[in-house]
């Protein structure tokens, strides 16, 4: 059974955030950013967000992060903190770039800030008691500025766990307080979770992890991540590697992101997949044992021609050979918050 968490987000969860703004007006601030994401900027409305990826020239995936419209000339970015130095220093060199051709774009990095997740099915009833906002009516993806306990805090329906749940942006004065607060109000039933557990979760939801699913070397198509490229950007590109990333989408990949069911050990990362004949086709990027399931599952890539659901394939762990079947993901149904 999948339960409540409430987690600190990156080693320092203020390096977890950066925002990027533009006054007066939007349309500077969507060029730059499109250069940038594979995500279609100008047509989010004001108060939602979605999933994206800073790409390469390559195409490659340089981090993948969520991109929020706060207001027409406002966005806000919440990048992983693993990736935050290469992330800013990549931001800011083609702002620099940007600014030299006459844009006008500034952004403040909120290193004042702490990041908290609250995910699980009691994750708003219990954050309800603290807010006298209407979560009922935030929506998955969507964001809003609201006091929390007593604090300022901006909130996300969001999370990388596959459940209903929130990410808190609060002062870091405040984060403490906030956190005993979530855990004194659910009476025992939410729990202090660390990043192992996390895993378990988002690798049970499907989602990718940066580092091991997607590396600088792997576009999103790759990564399974069509679905965030935007309708408009695949028609007119604009963004770096768009020409790779536009061919792949065309003509498809030569390799594929799939989930694996297995016998034996749970497979870990480098695991190698061969078909059944003993043929290489691939490698486990992320696996382990998944708690809900009772089994192992495990994410990899494969050659495209392997790829399909169904597939039995051979996966090597510490030198032996054990069965697995290519599965669809996510391996959980995933429980995030929409409209009926």
């Amino acid at each position: 059974m999948r339960g409540e968490g409430l987690w600190q987000l990156g080693q320092s969860i203020t390096r977890r955030l950066a925002q990027v703004d533009k006054k007066p007006q939007g349309q500077g601030l969507y060029s730059f950013l499109e250069k940038l994401v594979i995500a279609d900027v100008a047509a989010l409305a004001p108060g939602t967000g979605t999933l994206t990826v800073f790409t390469n020239e390559k195409g490659g995936a340089i981090d993948d992060s969520v991109i929020t419209k706060v207001q027409n000339d406002h966005m806000y970015i919440v990048v992983n903190a693993g990736c935050r130095d290469k992330d800013l220093a990549h931001i800011e060199e083609h702002m620099k770039a940007f600014k030299a051709k006459g844009g006008d774009v500034s952004w403040h990095i909120h290193d004042e800030r702490s990041l908290l997740a609250l995910q699980g099915p009691l994750s708003a009833s219990v954050l309800q008691h603290l807010t006298k906002d209407d979560l009922s009516k935030l929506y998955f993806g969507e964001f809003r500025i609201t006091d929390i306990n007593g604090a300022h805090c901006f909130i996300t329906r969001t999370g990388y766990t596959g459940e209903d749940g929130f990410e808190i942006s609060v002062p870091s004065e405040n984060a403490v307080d906030l956190a005993k607060a979530i855990l004194e109000k659910s009476e025992g039933k939410i729990r202090l979770t660390g990043l192992g557990a996390r895993d378990s979760l988002r690798l049970e939801a499907g989602l990718c992890l940066y580092g091991n699913d997607m590396e600088q070397h792997i576009t999103p198509v790759e990564a399974g991540l069509s679905w965030a490229i935007g309708k408009r950007r695949k028609a007119e590109g604009g963004f770096l590697g768009a020409e790779v990333i536009l061919k792949q989408l065309a003509e498809g990949p030569k390799i594929r992101l799939v989930g694996f069911t297995s016998t034996g050990p749970p497979p870990r990362s480098h695991s190698e997949i061969q078909d059944e004949k003993g043929t290489n086709i691939g490698e486990i990027t992320s696996g382990g044992f998944s708690p809900c399931l009772k089994k192992n599952i495990a994410m990899g890539y494969v050659k495209s021609g392997s790829h399909k659901a169904g597939t039995k394939a051979k996966i090597l762990v510490r030198g032996k050979a054990y069965d697995g079947v290519v599965t669809k993901k996510p391996f959980v149904p995933t429980k995030y918050y929409k409209p009926s």
